[in-house]
């Protein structure tokens, strides 16, 4: 599960043209179909949302994120595999790299991964499983820092998945500081990715480099946080659990006791702090977004509305403390276009959009994060010496 490049464990059913193996035309169709037409038709199957949000982003730029969200769903559907052990995702993980630095036959792991998928996954990510080598020569055939940036992002999201799934936690990680240092794998790396890639695409986003960085791994802790808390029970079902059991410790529960005890007001309160942790990231988020200059609407666009829904989803949970699916907690359609319509009026307007964020967010708690935040030290050192 990776955010801001996941849904988690609730997928949406394949619906895209996209031709299926073993059909005599398949092969020549697909060789017709543009790359961006490629890469839309995958992201409608495997995500709605970033379907959605991607194409807000000026071109070349939309392409290149589209295959970097691809990429890093390849490495969320090994680590979603109910099926494979902790060691064959790792070992999945570690061929995947292989075949993204071209030092394996793309064709041979894409084989060998989608044979090893059982029915769990869903029918959009066998298909993007089947579709690898070309996700990967798309991604070849971009200027050298694009392609370092995604190379950087995907090798840190492998390591670290394989690293937790390793750890085979079923019942909550051991404390917060693990929650941060999960979230920095699976999202803060995406954060910090897409930061370069902005700023190689605009020379005015590139003076704020600096500074959006800083909020760049804060901005995607709060998203995936949001997607850990609305996926907690679809997770639990196959065997993850990335809630933080100190914090719910403190609180008086104890998550071994999550399914027969997860209606009492202790664990409602561990939520409550969560709630309130991923609230004070997506006011960071804001802060990051407001660095962008207000001309580049088509980036701005793509973070408020991930923002947005984020905010709307957060407050939903707030309001359905009990839930026990991600179906109760779901946002209806109606609000996302409310959201999407807000945000695009707003859009060239800080100070309107601070007062959108504002009331979107009364109510629920807020726990302010430093604005230069990032894991614990002694996690970079961890990548850096398994990089």
């Amino acid at each position: 599960m990776m955010l801001p490049f996941t849904t988690g464990s609730a997928k949406p059913e394949f619906n895209s043209p996209l031709p299926r193996a073993g059909r005599a035309d398949g092969g020549l169709r697909e060789l017709r179909r543009s790359d961006d037409d490629f890469q839309a038709a995958m992201l409608t199957g495997v995500s709605r949302t970033f379907a959605l949000t991607i194409p807000q982003l000026p071109h070349p730029l939309s392409r290149t994120v589209a295959n970097a969200y691809l990429l890093c769903r390849i490495v969320d559907t090994i680590e979603d595999e109910p099926m494979l052990s902790g060691a064959r995702k790792d070992y999945f993980c570690r061929q995947f790299l292989r075949a993204l630095d071209g030092g394996k036959n793309a064709e041979q792991f894409s084989r060998q991964l989608a044979a090893a998928l059982s029915a769990q996954t869903p029918v959009a990510e066998h298909e993007l499983i089947r579709r690898v080598p070309r996700v990967l020569q798309i991604m070849r055939g971009f200027p050298v820092l694009e392609r370092e940036a995604l190379q950087r992002c995907v090798h840190t999201m492998a390591h670290g998945m394989a690293r937790f799934q390793l750890r085979s936690e079923k019942h909550g990680l051991e404390s917060l500081d693990d929650l941060d240092q999960y979230c920095y794998y699976v999202a803060g790396v995406v954060g910090q990715m897409l930061t370069s890639l902005f700023a190689l695409h605009s020379p005015e986003i590139a003076r704020n480099h600096d500074a959006m960085m800083e909020l760049a791994v804060s901005f995607g802790q709060g998203l995936q946080m949001t997607n850990i808390l609305k996926d907690l029970w679809e997770d639990y079902r196959i065997g993850a659990c990335w809630l933080p059991r100190q914090v719910f410790a403190e609180e008086g529960f104890n998550l071994d006791d999550l399914i027969r005890s997860h209606g009492s007001r202790e664990f409602q309160r561990g939520l409550l702090r969560l709630i309130g942790i991923a609230h004070g990231h997506l006011k960071n988020a804001l802060r990051y977004t407001l660095l962008i200059p207000a001309r580049e609407v088509g980036v701005r666009s793509f973070c408020l509305w991930a923002i947005g829904l984020a905010i709307l989803t957060l407050r939903k949970i707030h309001k359905h403390l009990d839930y026990t699916d991600g179906d109760q907690v779901k946002i209806k359609r109606a609000s996302v276009k409310a959201t999407i319509i807000a945000c695009r009026l707003s859009v060239k307007h800080d100070s309107a959009l601070n007062s959108l964020f504002r009331l979107a967010g009364t109510g629920l708690p807020l726990t302010a994060i430093p604005a230069r935040w990032l894991p614990p030290q002694t996690f970079h050192e961890s990548i850096d010496h398994a990089l």
